[in-house]
């Protein structure tokens, strides 16, 4: 019997994963909560733009609020939503997942910690993702990373159910290179450090990652908020190890890997004109991942008596845009700089 796979959240990232899947022939249900993006893709199937082609297909398309029409289980749910929405996201997938199904956490942050406080941790794979997208119109994707581009790792919650993630890879393999990892906790924790260095920060400003790491200034400013997310990392318990196919040799002193994991990201997996998920949120007049990236550094040194002052500033201001306080700009970029400049001061 074929496998019943299901997406919730299906955005940029979820569509064009979930495309290439029902490309493969696989049985594919798309649910998502903009109303507008499924009636779109049941009127006209999906479209994903990628650098060299152009993908279109009959998809599979439900709303938010059909779940409990839902009568068969799902094998596998992938999880695409912002990290701020798992929670509720896991508790309405969960009446539909398999009793030995996975729900496989596609998405920034920690968040399988709270899928398998959920749906439990023998059904819960965490996932790191490194795909480049974004999307303004409903119906249509626009993916700046092809297959052969698209970088994914997976583990176990639960390590007695590591045997069973090569299924979840083999079918994830239709979308990019996946590695499956025994740590799947410390590779979260190298993705959240790069994002920390870039998600807000350049949303702050209001550039492209590139342009805003094209800044010498601005770009310190970034490196830093990942130095501190890499201590934040080292103080729950992480250890430091290749993400996104980064070599095996690559360095452990935590700065230097910093530096190593965030040229990868602008040189690899970024365009001129891509723009982070946050900046994107914020243009779309949506709140971003800022308690989920960055937030979590500064709890996590503060629970051990450290400061992250960086991470706290750019939290600060991301909050005062989101309350309609501050605009995202290029002025931004001034506070920040002079931080940093009153941090290597005072050290």
């Amino acid at each position: 019997m074929s496998l019943r796979i299901a997406f919730i959240g299906t955005g940029a990232q979820g569509a064009s994963i979930a495309a290439d899947f029902t490309q493969a022939g696989l049985d594919v249900t798309l649910i998502d909560q903009w109303p507008a993006h499924v009636e779109a893709m049941r009127a006209n199937g999906l479209t994903v733009n990628l650098p060299a082609r152009t993908l279109h297909t009959p998809v599979k398309a439900m709303h938010l609020c059909e779940i409990a029409e839902i009568r068969q289980p799902f094998d596998i749910v992938f999880m695409v939503v912002k990290a701020y929405d798992t929670r509720w996201a896991a508790e309405m997938i969960k009446p539909v997942l398999a009793d030995d199904g996975f729900v496989v956490g596609l998405q920034n942050g920690m968040t399988h910690e709270d899928i398998a406080d959920i749906v439990g941790p023998e059904r819960t794979i965490g996932a790191v993702i490194e795909i480049a997208s974004n999307m303004w119109e409903p119906g249509i994707t626009n993916r700046q990373n092809d297959t052969d581009e698209s970088w994914f790792a997976i583990g176990a919650v639960d390590p007695e159910q590591q045997h069973r993630v090569e299924r979840v890879a083999t079918v994830l393999r239709n979308s990019g290179t996946v590695e499956i990892v025994d740590d799947i906790r410390s590779a979260k924790w190298m993705k959240l450090v790069v994002n920390a260095a870039e998600l807000i920060p350049s949303a702050l400003i209001d550039a492209a990652l590139r342009d805003a790491a094209s800044d010498p200034e601005f770009l310190e400013v970034m490196r830093v908020a990942g130095y501190e997310a890499m201590q934040a990392a080292l103080a729950d318990g992480a250890r430091i190890m290749p993400i996104i196919g980064m070599p095996p040799t690559m360095s452990n002193d935590p700065d230097r890997y910093v530096d190593q994991i965030f040229d990868m990201v602008l040189s690899t997996f970024s365009r001129d004109d891509t723009l982070t998920c946050s900046l994107q949120d914020w243009r779309k007049g949506r709140r971003a991942e800022v308690d989920e990236v960055n937030g979590i550094v500064v709890d996590v040194l503060k629970s051990k008596g450290r400061d992250a002052p960086m991470n706290r500033r750019v939290v600060e201001m991301a909050f005062e845009i989101e309350r309609g306080e501050r605009r995202p700009g290029p002025d931004n970029a001034a506070d920040l700089v002079a931080l940093h400049k009153a941090l290597r001061a005072e050290a």
